[in-house]
């Protein structure tokens, strides 16, 4: 990297912990980050970036463009939504918001690509392409923000070739960048169950369904669908965290509610496994004399880098950090809806590292006590800044 490109990064640090900072204070829950975006079109209007918003909702597609912009376009994406979590934290930016807080490191996301959009824009003379910006709502809450902006014509102007994005890492130090291609997050359907029967007595079991059981059965029969019938090698997790009873210790309910989470990393499968959710559901509730409404509406898909460009960014990030702080990430069961981006352009995912001294002890990831090392956010502006440079030039 050249000496100016790195003090365009490090003028710019300042620029980021500020954001960073107001960001933090100011959650918003998914699809309401109404502040968040004037926040983010004001900036950008500040830099004279054009841009279009109200995209998917809250949704903003900044634009840079270099000389002959047509040549190539490269697009970095960043999340902007908070989680309804109440920040435990003591310090000076905590949320504002009370029961909302930053606590995936979305707000950090945001003030890089800020960061970054400031540095291509100094640099817009010296490249050929289009750079766009895509901050994006609601990426912790299905449908999905990145679902909803391309369904609403995201790119209906400008095509990207390939599109970037980026997550914090607490697993991996301060000033590493991590990459994985191909496979590299699971997809995410919620399945949400009502199961009904004839309540009553607790004492007088013969003469009514009893909805507990046959909800407690109905979660242990669908275990059978990761032991028995998915394919010995194909990654699956089948969880259920909600069972609402509210029934009494002698009152069986006349329903039960149930909602989980159905993750694999295979589509095929994926489709395969939501029509054995079902029938196992309603053949172990009609044989306690229930009926069931199930729903399991289409989440988010499986997250696949490109190799071609995730091996490209890599080396880049290695070129720049040094070989010895680039992680090879692991495959993980968590979920993005990036995946609604892998589907339909080459992309690469990738982490940037955030453990340091202030820290170390602190929560991980949608903890009350998640906190990240300030430190970090010049890695994560200068590698989507170096990574779209490097990209556009080449």
């Amino acid at each position: 990297m050249n000496t100016y490109f790195q003090k365009l990064i490090s003028d710019n640090n300042k620029r980021v912990v500020d954001y960073y900072h107001h960001l933090h204070a100011h959650p918003e829950l998914s699809f309401h980050e109404f502040e968040t975006a004037v926040f983010v079109q004001n900036e950008l209007t500040k830099m004279g970036i054009s841009f279009r918003s109200g995209i998917g909702g809250t949704g903003i597609l900044g634009k840079i463009e270099g000389k002959n912009p047509a040549k190539k376009i490269i697009a970095l994406r960043a999340d902007m939504d908070a989680l309804p979590v109440c920040e435990e934290v003591d310090i000076p930016w905590k949320s504002k918001n009370k029961n909302v807080m930053h606590a995936c490191g979305h707000d950090a996301h945001t003030a890089c690509l800020l960061g970054a959009a400031s540095i291509l824009q100094q640099l817009k003379n010296e490249f050929e392409g289009t750079i766009l910006l895509i901050f994006q709502p609601g990426e912790e809450k299905a449908p999905g923000g990145a679902r909803l902006m391309l369904e609403d014509g995201l790119f209906n102007e400008c095509k990207p070739e390939i599109i970037l994005a980026q997550h914090v890492s607490v697993d991996y130090p301060t000033g590493t960048m991590g990459f994985l291609s191909g496979m590299i997050m699971a997809s995410a359907d919620e399945v949400h169950i009502k199961i009904h029967g004839k309540g009553g007595h607790g004492a007088l079991p013969h003469l009514i369904n009893d909805t507990v059981l046959a909800a407690s059965q109905t979660i242990v029969s669908l275990q059978q669908i990761r032991s028995r019938l998915c394919h010995p090698l194909i990654p699956m997790v089948l969880t259920f965290g909600k069972f609402i009873a509210d029934g009494a210790t002698n009152v069986i309910p006349h329903e039960v509610q149930l909602s989980g989470t159905f993750r694999t990393v295979n589509e095929e499968w994926r489709a395969e496994a939501k029509n054995h959710i079902r029938r196992i559901i309603n053949e172990t509730c009609a044989a306690y004399g229930c009926t069931a409404e199930i729903d399991i509406p289409d989440g988010y898909p499986c997250v696949i880098n490109d190799t071609n460009v995730t091996s490209k960014a890599r080396s880049f990030a290695a070129e720049w950090l040094g070989e010895e702080n680039i992680k090879t990430l692991e495959m993980r069961m968590t979920s993005e809806d990036f995946g609604f981006f892998t589907q339909k352009y080459p992309c690469s995912f990738f982490r940037f590292g955030i453990k340091g001294e202030t820290n170390a002890t602190t929560g991980g990831l949608h903890s009350s006590t998640f906190r990240m090392d300030e430190k970090a956010l010049e890695t994560g502006m200068g590698g989507m800044a170096l990574l779209a440079w490097k990209f556009i030039s080449n």
